[in-house]
């Protein structure tokens, strides 16, 4: 057992470095973490999830608003209406067999890494120009709120797209003001979790820790990593991840199904990118002005 808490405690380094670079992703990793690896039952790897990611978040805003990439307001109100969805979604989870929760989990897994892979729509650090009026902003907090508190995932890679195209936020800002968002909901949705399950708070306090220590070695590399060939990797690596845990939850005969048709879809995907530029489709759905930068 002392075995396992410590790799789950080193890897939890990655659940940091995730944030500080990315702006989200910790959860994704965290839960398939404590769950396959700690041995955690499914809510609360969750609910520990909630808390780890919410520190680390936190943690890590500090360092985004030094180099001026939080919008204070923006995050306050976008993440005030994630908190009221996260604290439902939290209590909800509490009464929702696990299984159920982490197919929901892997699937929200899926959904993130095709978002990840895509890519945004602004560039070279401009911000978009469609301004969405207030209401859109906090519905859109709310839905995104409710996902996060109830399976513990979708913080940072839903915020930052929604921040970008609903705030008109460039992407460094986007990401730094993502973490803002993310403790709030995080903590909230902790809240509701905390009313029907129990934390091991000796492994949450060691995880949140080897977390923070990743952090920062995240914020570090937000100047030197190219952040969309690391996104994009990082993408299929959520993916594979997503199919796994499916592979472990539905019965038998869905696991090789599913693990070989992610295994096919990234291998087209990544001979397609790499190979046959004009005629892929996928290269033809980014821009000429794109390419060229």
């Amino acid at each position: 057992m002392e075995i396992t808490t410590i790799i789950v405690v080193a890897l939890a380094v990655l659940v940091g470095l995730s944030l500080g670079l990315l702006g989200g992703g910790g959860s994704i990793l965290v839960v398939p973490l404590l769950t396959y690896i700690g041995g955690l039952d499914p809510k609360e790897a969750i609910a520990t999830s909630l808390f780890v990611v919410g520190a680390t978040s936190l943690v890590s805003l500090f360092g985004h608003a030094r180099k001026g990439n939080v919008r204070w307001r923006t995050g306050l109100i976008f993440g005030a209406a994630g908190m009221v969805g996260a604290f439902g979604g939290g209590l909800a989870g509490g009464y929702i067999p696990g299984t159920v929760l982490m197919v929901a989990f892997a699937i929200m897994m899926i959904a993130t890494a095709g978002a990840m892979i895509k890519g945004r729509k602004d560039r070279d650090g401009q911000s978009t120009t469609h301004h969405h009026p207030l209401w859109r902003i906090l519905l859109d907090g709310l839905v995104v709120g409710a996902a996060t508190g109830l399976v513990g995932a979708g913080g940072g890679f839903l915020v930052v797209p929604a921040l970008v195209l609903l705030a008109g936020l460039p992407m460094t800002v986007a990401v730094g003001t993502s973490l803002l968002v993310i403790a709030m909901k995080s903590f909230a949705g902790l809240g509701g979790y905390l009313t029907s399950v129990s934390l091991d708070w000796p492994l949450v306090a060691a995880v949140t820790a080897a977390a923070i220590a990743g952090s920062f070695v995240g914020i570090r590399l937000t100047s030197v990593v190219p952040e969309k060939a690391l996104r994009k990797g990082f993408g299929y690596f959520v993916l594979l991840m997503g199919a796994f845990v499916l592979s472990q939850e539905l019965p038998f005969p869905a696991a090789p199904i599913i693990l070989g048709t992610v295994a096919i879809l990234g291998t087209a995907a990544a001979t397609c990118l790499l190979a046959a530029k004009d005629r892929c489709p996928l290269r033809s759905a980014t821009p000429i002005a794109a390419r060229a930068s």
